[in-house]
């Protein structure tokens, strides 16, 4: 049932469908905003200030860590979101565009309140690491 426009009678309150992937969450913040950027542009470099999150809308969009490994992004996940929640304030890897892409980036503080008003979210980000795990150990790429 699509419970959109839904008045809740005398609160003043509107439900809305629930939305339930990391990209939907991010677009329908007021403050997220959508880069378009060509193939190579450089969508954050390592040591910059990690002041924003990042998720893939269009394209492929491959992080660069210090010692060469490489992970790709693809449209529906998350990035950089570890250099925020876990990180010393500044990005550690750099993240190259791979094909024209379209990213939505929320800045930090306003992820941080996503997170506070969502915590479904967590849950979606770990699924995301989940799979991207098992499709490591399934290909042999994955490091112990």
């Amino acid at each position: 049932m699509d419970c959109s426009g839904l008045t809740l009678e005398g609160t003043g309150l509107v439900a809305t469908p629930a939305l339930t992937n990391p990209i939907d969450l991010l677009a329908a913040q007021v403050d997220a905003e959508v880069l378009t950027l060509p193939t190579g542009a450089r969508v954050f470099e390592r040591d910059r200030p990690a002041d924003s999150i990042y998720g893939v809308r269009r394209g492929i969009v491959e992080v660069l860590g210090e010692e060469g490994e490489k992970l790709c992004y693809r449209p529906g996940e998350l990035f950089s979101y570890q250099d925020i929640l876990w990180g010393q304030g500044f990005y550690r890897n750099t993240a190259v565009a791979r094909t024209p892409i379209e990213v939505l980036r929320l800045d930090r503080l306003r992820f941080l309140n996503l997170l506070h008003n969502h915590p479904t979210l967590a849950l979606l980000l770990i699924g995301q690491q989940h799979g991207r795990l098992r499709e490591q150990r399934s290909s042999g790429t994955c490091c112990y």
